[in-house]
């Protein structure tokens, strides 16, 4: 969810006016999302290397956040959403957001419409270095180590590997999100700033994606010429 900053600049506001004009897009996409029936949809909402940032931006943020959870949480788990959180290690995280996460999280668990991962505080790369020392700490002979059997040590093993990435703005960048599990997934940037991402936008990027030829490293079977069919 890119563009937030750029939004702000462009109307003259501090970087924070486009975090809060942002709250607006998520919800429109997540409906967007649950009306277009997916299953599995995932926010990047602040990686690890976001405290970097000034502590004046990441203070707001993290209080929009636990604004965001409060306004919405009945809606949500109302619609069968399940919520879930990708991340939320750092012991920077205020304890009174990290109550209001967990709640929504147990509000939320037995919702199977659509589930709802928000990426916060996450890192694909801590993530790979979280699951190589859990096998590690098990003692698992390396060659007993898989992709299967890696992957199962990631949070949320469940989680299917992503199809599609969407990244507003136009930046076309990782930024270390997920890392595992976009291996073979498709990848659009729209150049609409996430404040202005609206469900058109999204319909319009799954469109896009149901026009790809996903081949996962083969080749595509050549289309029948019809010969000698009746």
């Amino acid at each position: 969810m890119d563009g937030n900053g750029q939004w702000a600049a462009q109307r003259s506001l501090p970087r924070t006016a486009g975090h809060r004009a942002a709250e607006a897009a998520v919800i429109d996409v997540i409906e967007a999302a649950h009306t277009a029936g997916v299953e599995w949809l995932s926010l990047y909402a602040f990686s690890t290397e976001n405290w970097r940032r000034p502590a004046a931006e990441v203070d707001v943020l993290l209080r929009l956040v636990r604004r965001a959870i409060r306004k919405h949480a009945l809606a949500l788990h109302t619609r069968g959403i399940r919520c879930r959180f990708l991340g939320v290690t750092d012991p920077r995280i205020p304890p009174a957001l990290a109550r209001d996460i967990a709640d929504l999280m147990a509000l939320t668990r037995d919702n199977r419409r659509m589930t709802l991962t928000v990426a916060f505080d996450h890192g694909g790369r801590r993530d790979i270095v979280e699951a190589a020392r859990s096998l590690i700490r098990d003692g698992v002979p390396p060659e007993q180590v898989t992709e299967e059997s890696f992957a199962r040590r990631l949070p949320h093993p469940d989680m299917p590997e992503v199809d599609l990435v969407i990244r507003t703005s136009g930046e076309q960048r990782i930024s270390n999100f997920m890392l595992w599990q976009v291996a073979y997934a498709e990848w659009v940037f729209p150049p609409v700033l996430w404040p202005d991402f609206r469900a058109e936008h999204f319909w319009e990027c799954l469109e896009v994606y149901r026009r790809r030829d996903r081949r996962f490293g083969g080749v595509q079977a050549p289309a029948p010429t019809g010969k000698g069919c009746r």
